[in-house]
């Protein structure tokens, strides 16, 4: 029920970004489990390192469990390389430990994945878990409705689709502001879990609510607490 949670979790799509460039940001969250007393909080950040890539940090707690991602990347003439990837979870029974390298010159992903060695084919527009948030809130922002993103799982690779259903306000404790929804396509015969996010219009599309549906009917809402982007305070109305 936590590793549920936590996964939603991972799914915040957080990074406050414009049409061409990437905006510093940081932003703290509420989670809520509706079945159960239980609740949680994530952070996450992006910052421009020296070199010139950037660092996209993120960090979750939930009761005993607790998870960390972080991504390196570089933006080339508008396009996304992740260069690294992490991901260690700790306190749900069952550790798990992910680290990637991307190699851009050789074409190649490497690393490992909870002891197995990864080496996949690494080809054009391929993102980590990671990365892939940062594409889809600058399309978002740029105003597409569907958007597919390939991410690298591990040992493998997956195709991710979203589309977009429309604009609605939401209310956060930063106020209530006017997003754009956004839906996780997934095939129904496959996989019946759901995943709505919404981004906030007027701060660079940054996310201010996901809301996840499990297959068996539990429900996880995650919602903005407060946040800054491009030093900026995050406020509504």
């Amino acid at each position: 029920m936590r590793r549920a949670l936590l996964f939603a979790l991972t799914l915040l799509a957080l990074p406050a970004v414009q049409a061409a460039d990437l905006q510093p940001f940081s932003a703290s969250y509420t989670a809520d489990w509706k079945q159960l007393p239980m609740s949680g909080s994530a952070e996450r950040s992006l910052s421009k390192n020296d070199n010139g890539t950037w660092t996209l940090s993120f960090k979750a707690s939930m009761m005993i469990a607790s998870l960390t991602e972080e991504s390196t990347l570089l933006l080339d003439k508008d396009t996304l390389l992740p260069q690294s990837y992490s991901f260690e979870r700790g306190g749900l029974g069952k550790a798990k430990k992910i680290n990637l390298d991307f190699d851009w010159s050789s074409k190649m992903v490497t690393g490992s994945d909870r002891g197995d060695p990864v080496k996949v084919p690494l080809n054009s527009g391929m993102l980590d878990k990671s990365t892939y948030q940062l594409a889809l809130q600058r399309d978002v922002a740029a105003g597409k409705k569907s958007m597919s993103y390939q991410v690298v799982e591990g040992t493998d690779t997956d195709t991710y689709d979203f589309r977009v259903l429309g604009a609605e306000t939401v209310s956060t404790k930063a106020g209530s502001v006017d997003a754009i929804k956004v839906e996780r396509v997934r095939d129904p015969t496959q996989n019946k879990r759901t995943t709505v996010m919404w981004f906030a219009k007027d701060w660079d599309y940054l996310l201010v609510r996901l809301q996840q549906v499990e297959t068996d009917g539990k429900e996880y809402n995650i919602m903005l607490q407060e946040g800054t982007v491009a030093g900026k305070e995050v406020k509504g109305s």
